[in-house]
């Protein structure tokens, strides 16, 4: 996928601060978007796709931290809008760690072989089901700033983008929960496991799980602008 030009971005801030943050969580969300198919590439033990999928993950991740820095460097110090300047940067901040997470998570594949454990292979495919279901989720909550600035943060929409903050901190409870019980499941076999591979499988784990910790601190962030 091609990088986007400094021209572009610098369009994007021209209009409402939320349009590129808003932009930028598409990026975010299309790194997270390949983390089923790398690890279908895994389950396969077809390292030319794992290589395939971490090399486009990597670009997108680029693309996203250039936006990210744009953002910063050309954002007006000060704004007429219900929310504070450093709120947006920690807002686009938190994005982007989902991003570097997505990114890291491919480069442990691509330089390390894992065969996946045949006893979590389900529990992992419940696991990506519900990262991918928050990351969406989030995402939906984001594409509705502008909406909520068109209505000045009350009424309606706001009612609707509660709903969508309490959905997204359900679910990370629901994934902390598969989590829990991949763990338990990883303990059981651990020593029918090389104690490399197994430490690895427990830090790819924790690595996916941080997808839905961020994206419950971006509910928690929008949850802040609506309360100020």
């Amino acid at each position: 996928m091609p990088i986007m030009s400094n021209r572009h971005l610098s369009g994007l801030l021209r209009g409402s601060p939320f349009k590129p943050i808003q932009e930028h969580m598409r990026i975010v969300f299309s790194c997270v978007c390949l983390i089923p198919p790398l690890f279908d590439a895994v389950y396969r033990e077809d390292s030319a796709s794992v290589a395939d999928f971490a090399e486009q993950i990597k670009l997108l991740e680029t693309e996203a931290d250039k936006l990210k820095s744009t953002f910063r460097l050309n954002m007006p110090r000060s704004l007429f809008l219900p929310v504070d300047r450093k709120d947006l940067l920690s807002l686009i901040g938190d994005q982007d760690k989902i991003a570097d997470i997505t990114e890291d998570i491919g480069k442990i594949f691509l330089f390390r072989e894992m065969t996946v454990p045949t006893e979590i292979k389900a529990l992992l495919d419940e696991l990506l089901e519900g990262t991918m279901e928050i990351a969406a989720a989030a995402k939906d909550m984001i594409e509705q700033l502008d909406e909520l600035l068109e209505v000045g943060f009350a009424g309606r929409e706001l009612d609707k983008v509660s709903l969508m903050i309490a959905g997204v901190r359900r679910s990370e409870h629901n994934i902390d929960e598969i989590m829990h019980r991949i763990k338990k499941k990883l303990f059981s076999i651990e020593k029918n496991l090389d104690p490399v591979s197994a430490m690895f499988w427990y830090q790819m784990i924790d690595l996916v799980g941080i997808i839905s910790d961020q994206s419950e601190n971006l509910a928690d962030r929008l949850l802040l602008f609506l309360s100020k």
